[in-house]
């Protein structure tokens, strides 16, 4: 007969998702300030890549308006693979710390202060990535038009009403969160890699607002339309006060701030706050039939 005890202390022994999430949690306020804020800059410098590499795939495609968007979605999910594989600290998932807060493990003053240190190292580390395209002038790619459709995008995504642009943020993170969910289930890195492909695929092909990629895709549009030479306007036949409208306090007031709300509401509430609460209302499995708390595992002992 089989050492039944044995099964259940390995079974205990395995952490859950939710566990891991939990850990992923607090494992995000335990570090450093200065650590944090350095591992937050490359975080935001690796989606500013990874919105590099999307405007390149898309430009100039023929595929169709569906797919040209499926294949864009799959470039960028470069920028979380390298977030999650590099271990580097991304506002959009920090905001997960939401599980140990409501477990109260976590005070809100510091989950606040880590919020707000990665989200300034976020937008430091997309600004710089600005300033290294527009030194490499990849605005003039594919005869200016790499350049074009970063403008045209940027003005884009400024023009959403604040309460559209609050609820595409909230569907964003869903996904984004989800994405790095499903990574919790497993310690392989090229699985994990692999998981998070196809949602954020979905929420960029989409077009689902993203605070962290946005603090690249919309400076880099303003710093086009601002410091782009007479030439790059002249080859394109346009005129740039067409674009006038793409400035700094546009992008603060009607895409940064709801669409960062909006991901707070789609991380930090839809899936940490959900799952917390699904965690909450387990079930205890017994001889003698179900009642509300922890779930035991129960390994019956086998003949040999």
């Amino acid at each position: 007969m089989k050492n039944a005890s044995g099964d259940q202390q390995q079974i205990a022994a395995t952490p859950t998702t939710f566990q891991n999430a939990e850990a992923f949690g607090l494992a995000k306020v335990a570090k450093s300030p200065w650590q944090s804020f350095m591992l937050s800059i490359f975080a935001g410098a690796f989606i500013a890549i990874a919105f590099v590499f999307y405007i390149t795939v898309t430009n100039g495609s023929t595929m169709g308006w569906g797919m040209t968007r499926f294949i864009g979605g799959i470039a960028f999910s470069l920028g979380l693979i390298l977030v999650v594989v590099c271990g580097t600290e991304l506002f959009t998932s920090t905001v997960l710390t939401s599980i140990p807060w409501a477990q109260k493990k976590v005070k809100t003053t510091t989950q606040l202060q880590c919020w707000a240190r990665v989200y300034a190292g976020n937008l430091v580390g997309a600004l710089l990535m600005v300033l290294l395209i527009m030194g490499a002038r990849m605005f003039e790619l594919n005869d200016g038009q790499w350049g074009l459709s970063a403008i045209k995008l940027a003005q884009h995504k400024i023009h959403h009403t604040w309460s559209q642009a609050f609820t595409l943020g909230i569907l964003c993170n869903m996904l984004v969160c989800l994405a790095v969910w499903m990574t919790f289930a497993t310690k392989d890195l090229l699985t994990k890699s692999l998981l998070m492909i196809l949602p954020v695929a979905m929420f960029v092909s989409s077009g689902f607002e993203h605070s962290i990629a946005n603090m690249f895709m919309v400076p880099i549009g303003i710093a086009i339309h601002s410091f782009a030479p007479d030439s790059f306007y002249v080859a394109l036949n346009l005129d740039p006060q067409q674009f006038a409208d793409l400035t700094v306090s546009n992008f603060v007031f009607h895409n940064l701030i709801p669409v960062t709300l909006g991901n707070i509401v789609g991380g930090g509430v839809f899936v940490g706050i959900g799952f917390w609460l699904v965690e909450q209302g387990k079930l205890t499995l017994g001889t003698d039939g179900a009642s509300h708390g922890t779930i035991t595992s129960r390994v019956e002992p086998k003949n040999d």
